[in-house]
């Protein structure tokens, strides 16, 4: 049977010829019942705590056992967005390849273009060249042959003095005929 701090301080002694003095065991149990029950509320106020400290330890083991879920649901997660990172980087990179392709294609195409172009140019201006020179020369032709002297033609020389003759004045009043 436990003693409780009440049973303690209740207990009497029998008494007998020359035993305890009573008001010193008195005394003594009274000690003894407040120093009991002193270390009786300690004891359940440690229980409390531990039985408290025993609860908080199961809501952290419960909250660890959560955090670790998380953790691997996030590195998963992780795991998936770097895999669709790399996805999608390869698909971008393989667009801009084909971009770069299409415009590279085009940029040669414009190329071959203007290069046919000066060549036309060139031709064109060749024979622009050739046309203005033939032209020039034409013109120098005639040009020298306007400023040679005509070589002399006595038949039109004859007939230039013809016209070219003083006239004579007819007489006046003359032997008119009629």
């Amino acid at each position: 049977m436990r003693l409780t701090p009440l049973d303690i301080q209740n207990h009497h002694f029998a008494q007998s010829w020359r035993g305890y003095d009573p008001a010193e065991v008195e005394t003594f149990l009274r000690m003894a019942a407040e120093d009991y029950e002193a270390l009786v509320r300690e004891r359940d106020a440690l229980r409390e705590t531990v039985r408290h400290l025993e609860s908080r330890i199961g809501e952290l083991a419960s909250q660890e056992q959560t955090l670790r879920e998380t953790l691997v649901t996030a590195q998963a997660l992780a795991e998936d967005l770097k895999r669709t990172a790399m996805k999608e980087s390869e698909v971008l990179i393989g667009q801009a390849e084909v971009k770069a392709e299409k415009i590279l294609d085009a940029a040669h195409r414009r190329a071959a273009k203007l290069a046919e172009d000066i060549r036309e140019m060139k031709g064109v201006r060749s024979r622009l060249a050739s046309a203005v020179r033939t032209t020039i020369e034409t013109h120098l032709a005639l040009l020298e042959g306007l400023a040679e002297e005509p070589a002399e033609d006595p038949l039109l020389d004859g007939k230039v003095a013809f016209l070219t003759r003083p006239t004579q004045p007819k007489a006046a009043g003359g032997t008119g005929g009629a």
